[in-house]
């Protein structure tokens, strides 16, 4: 009785115990399969085969290998073929080698081959599965090429941000100096005029002057911001050092629109980008101030959920309509603004708020009701384990009058730019300062005998130093402490991280007279400088 799942007399059972079910499998592999004797001689072809190199079926038994190869690859094939019989491991052949093979019209392909030794009685057989490489070869060079392009373009887009970066550094630089010089100038006409009809005319050029300065600032942070060029630097700091600052900055401001100015004390830490953080708030009281016709403006700090601080700026103004809400942070986007009159500033505030948040990777919350005032609240973490003790709010410096503060005054200014060195000098020298100007590091030492009260110096100098160096320098010359004031386009990590230092003001071009003026007599208030 028959065995097995076939029934008695069916030809399956003789080749199932036969070689012909192996040939037969080889024969109609769906790849193209070749045996070669040691000789290289081509002893079984299947079907796949004759077809791959288009020869008859059966042809292909008898010929050489090597008749399968194009000509000019013979002499390194024979090579690999002399070592695959001697070492008949079943491989694929090296891929380091450029495999062809030839058909019988004469053109080439690439191929891809994989070897495997099979035990004979007339010696050793070797067995060859060839594969048409054409279309992986299309795709492997399609993928480089494309490798390429995308290597292109990431090396084309670093070079364009580098260039931007270069640009920006430039106009930030080169935009504002102008500004400065026009900016002083003004300051110092409006102190020598004194026909009114004139000084009306010199408000109206200072006021002209300030827009021009709002709007290239905050063009450049906006481009800044985009280009990538601003980089986060995360640490703890006190938001009570921020509040100050502010208060210092706004209280005037407030004063002159009769606001209530409110700014609660804040002894928390937090964790984030303080000099970001102290620009999103700065933005966000500018805009607050501006749209508040009566009441208030206040800036607290409160604590909130998953140890995040909650930094609110709310007012009492005109209010946001609710279907405004969504376009607020877009570019030259203002409330109730008419495009035929003048606008108060140019809608780029909120814009850049929204960017420093995004890149900070925090929230931000607005509720407003029109004509009841608007809440804006910044979430960031609180710094764990930090806390801080309230700082004692100290009343500022009163400056002395002229006759007293500025005329014994020895001022040393350091500036590159001929007009803003110029401008500078005939302001300081119209206030009663004794200045000596000068355009380097080099002439500054030079000038350090004469005895220096203020150092007021521009932070990037020729030969690539910087102001911070110079008053180094001269501290360490003059043996004592100096006090100075440092003028700056410059809106770098390096400026953000300078140190607090009580002798020190730092300003950011173009500045106007008055800030200039103010900035050295709360220096001069400060007590005398023993140098």
């Amino acid at each position: 009785m028959p065995h097995g799942p076939y029934p008695a007399g069916d030809t399956r059972i003789m080749l199932t115990s036969s070689p012909e079910l192996a040939r037969l499998a080889l024969q109609d592999a769906p790849e193209a399969m070749i045996l070669v004797d040691a000789a290289g001689t081509v002893v079984f072809a299947n079907l796949q085969a004759g077809r791959l190199f288009g020869f008859a079926q059966g042809a292909l038994i008898g010929r050489t290998l090597d008749s399968l190869v194009p000509r000019r690859l013979r002499e390194a094939h024979a090579g690999q073929a002399d070592r695959n019989h001697r070492s008949p491991l079943a491989r694929p052949v090296d891929q380091r080698l450029e495999l062809y093979g030839v058909r019988h019209d004469g053109t080439e392909f690439p191929v891809e081959v994989s070897l495997g030794p099979i035990g004979s009685e007339g010696g050793s057989i070797v067995a060859a599965a060839i594969r048409d490489a054409s279309e992986h070869r299309r795709i492997q060079g399609e993928l480089t090429a494309a490798r390429t392009t995308a290597e292109k373009a990431l090396e084309s887009a670093v070079r364009a941000n580098q260039a931007k970066s270069r640009f920006l550094a430039t106009a930030s630089h080169d935009l504002r100096q102008p500004l400065q010089t026009l900016a002083l100038l003004n300051g110092t006409l409006r102190r020598m005029v004194p026909d009114v009809q004139a000084a009306r005319v010199l408000e109206q050029q200072e006021n002209a002057i300030g827009a021009m300065s709002r709007l290239i600032n905050a063009l450049l942070d906006i481009s800044k911001l985009e280009s990538g060029s601003v980089k986060p630097e995360i640490t703890d700091f006190p938001v009570a050092a921020i509040f100050e600052e502010l208060r210092r900055e706004f209280s005037d401001m407030a004063a002159r629109k009769q606001l209530e100015f409110e700014i609660t004390q804040a002894p928390q830490y937090a964790r984030s980008d303080p000099s970001l953080v102290e620009q999103v708030l700065r933005n966000l009281l500018s805009n607050a101030l501006k749209y508040t016709r009566r009441g208030k403006v206040a800036l607290r700090c409160l604590l909130a959920p998953d140890s995040l601080l909650r930094l609110e700026v709310l007012d009492t103004g005109i209010g946001i309509p609710p279907d405004h809400l969504g376009s607020i942070y877009d570019e030259f986007y203002q409330i109730g603004a008419d495009t035929n009159r003048a606008r108060d500033g140019y809608g780029l505030g909120l814009s850049i708020v929204k960017r420093i948040v995004e890149l900070l990777g925090l929230t931000l919350e607005v509720r407003s009701r029109p004509d009841e005032g608007s809440s804006f609240a910044l979430l960031l973490p609180a710094a764990p384990g930090r806390a801080a003790t309230l700082p004692e709010l100290t009343a500022e410096p009163a400056a002395r009058p002229a006759s007293a503060a500025r005329e014994a005054q020895r001022v040393l200014l350091v500036e590159d730019d001929a007009g803003v060195r110029d401008a500078t000098r005939m302001l300081l020298r119209v206030e009663g300062y004794r200045v000596t100007a000068v355009a380097s590091v080099e002439e500054a030492l030079e000038s350090a005998g004469v005895g220096i009260d203020i150092l007021v110096t521009d932070y990037h100098l020729p030969g690539e130093r910087t102001g911070t160096q110079l008053i180094t320098e001269l501290r360490a010359s003059l043996g004592g402490s100096l006090k100075a004031v440092l003028i700056t386009a410059d809106t770098s990590s390096a400026i953000r991280e300078l140190p607090r230092d009580p002798d020190l003001r730092v300003a950011s071009k173009p500045l106007k007279a008055e800030e200039l003026l103010s900035l050295m007599g709360s220096l001069a208030g400060a007590g005398a400088s023993p140098l």
